[in-house]
């Protein structure tokens, strides 16, 4: 198995390390950037000290997929509130004619896409390690430890580890991903030594997974649990308080597990490089829809007015409470999700057993010995117009049946969004986007829609596979 694993990664890493030619073609262009980033500082008046940062500073990018990070370390006597907005006039001017998307993380930071690279353009203060202003103030302390500690095989390994984090849709610390950053999988090899070997230890893991690279709580362990109560904690290096990991999402973290036992088990490219998802033909999906035996509903609406990683986070959100509200109401819920393009359309998605209940409902009572409780009991209910039947005593409990007031899910959603959701714990964000319309379909009443949107195709024929692709050569 070891041989098979050594052939697998020797194949994968000659693909993905860059090329001489490509490596100073990247390199040259992010020195360009930088050159025009401190040129636009200058322009504006601005005093900052530019520097590339990230996997292109690091030499642990992977060939033909080279986001450059260029960072601008500006004065501390810029106010925190302004940061951003003078960050953002200065990387729109120095990427003037590009696609731009402004992003946000603590602060606004601007995505542009320059030749069709991306580019991410982010400001921090200049600041003294440990003498943070900003969450990004750490990032170029980062690229200088992890640099200090590379060596050509350790980058190899390094690309392997964020290839397949890639392919198994567990990289990325951004909201909507909740996943592995790129200097997580960097300290991961660091510290374990290998890709193989980052893969051995969480494929063993229990419950949680603590590293504390630099030593600095030891003899104080202790002080980790109520420091941090992430099942993954990456001590930072440059600063001890922060754990690089804790934007990974638990589900994230334990599809990583289980896809580093399954790729140990049967190693294979698939890992690398699985197969690209196909939506199904509207009249094959509509077909499954029918038999399958579920209820699909959809909370289909518009645009809302926030950056990517703002709407993520609202839609998440969102999602949460209104899973809870359909389960209060008795739904049995198998499955949920939220999906936006970011440009036009955003949804929530949920599988239920059915989407109609009986019209009564039995509720439970308090035990006979339960004197106070009893009383107050049927008080409320021997005489209310909801009870169908009762009250009676069951196995020494008094019980009711009960008219529900809800039988249908869509009327569930339609009521309680009218209003944009504000009493179901809805995103403020989302909220004002339902309230300028919002539609509830039900399985074969989404086809429109996933026939003429390409994207959303491809989302809900992942969804309702339900299998993770690398899962198919297990």
């Amino acid at each position: 198995m070891q041989k098979e694993i050594e052939k697998v990664c020797q194949t994968v890493i000659k693909k993905i390390t860059p090329k001489e030619s490509e490596r100073a073609k990247i390199e040259t262009f992010a020195y360009e950037l930088e050159k025009r980033v401190s040129s636009a500082c200058k322009d504006f008046g601005v005093e900052a000290e530019v520097r590339v940062e990230g996997s292109v500073a690091k030499d642990t990018w992977l060939s033909t997929e080279p986001d450059i990070d260029i960072f601008m370390r500006l004065p501390k006597s810029i106010p925190r509130l302004s940061l951003g907005e003078v960050a953002l006039r200065i990387a729109r001017k120095a990427t003037e004619g590009s696609k731009q998307v402004e992003r946000f993380a603590e602060h606004p930071y601007l995505e542009a896409f320059v030749d069709d690279v991306r580019v991410n353009i982010v400001p921090c203060y200049k600041t003294e390690r440990g003498e943070w202003l900003s969450a990004t103030d750490r990032t170029p302390f980062h690229t200088d430890y992890v640099k200090k500690r590379l060596n050509s095989k350790l980058k190899g390994e390094i690309r392997l580890l964020k290839k397949f984090t890639k392919a198994i849709d567990v990289y990325g610390a951004e909201i909507k991903i909740g996943g592995f950053s790129g200097y997580l999988c960097e300290l991961l090899v660091l510290y374990y030594g290998s890709f193989v070997d980052v893969l051995k230890e969480f494929s063993q893991y229990k419950r949680r997974i603590v590293l504390d690279m630099e030593n600095f709580y030891v003899e104080r362990e202790s002080e980790l649990e109520l420091l941090f109560n992430e099942p993954l904690v990456i001590v930072d290096p440059v600063d001890k308080g922060r754990n690089v990991a804790s934007a990974v999402q638990p589900q994230k973290l334990y599809t990583f597990i289980a896809a580093t036992r399954a790729f140990l088990e049967n190693p294979n490219l698939q890992f690398f490089y699985p197969s690209k998802t196909r939506a199904k033909k509207t009249e094959v999906l509509r077909k499954e829809l029918r038999g399958r035996g579920s209820t699909l509903v959809f909370v289909v609406f518009g645009n809302v007015n926030a950056v990517p990683d703002v709407l993520w986070g609202q839609l998440y959100r969102s999602q949460r409470s209104l899973h809870r509200l359909v389960e209060l109401n008795d739904f049995r819920i198998l499955r949920s999700a939220a999906w936006s393009d970011e440009e036009s359309v955003c949804m929530f998605v949920f599988e239920l057993e059915d989407c109609c209940l009986p019209n009564v409902k039995k509720h439970i009572g308090p035990p006979l010995e339960k004197e106070h409780e009893c009383a107050n009991f049927l008080r409320k209910y021997v005489a209310n117009s909801s009870v169908v039947s009762g009250p009676y005593i069951e196995e020494g409990r008094w019980v009711v049946e009960l008219k529900r007031k809800v039988v249908y899910v869509c009327d569930l959603l339609n009521e309680r969004l009218r209003d944009g959701g504000k009493n179901a714990g809805v995103a403020e964000g989302i909220a004002k986007a339902l309230k300028k319309g919002f539609k509830v379909l039900i399985d074969e009443e989404i086809l429109d829609l996933y026939s003429n949107n390409e994207k959303f195709a491809e989302f809900l024929t992942c969804f309702l596979s339900g299998k993770p692709l690398w899962l198919k050569t297990h």
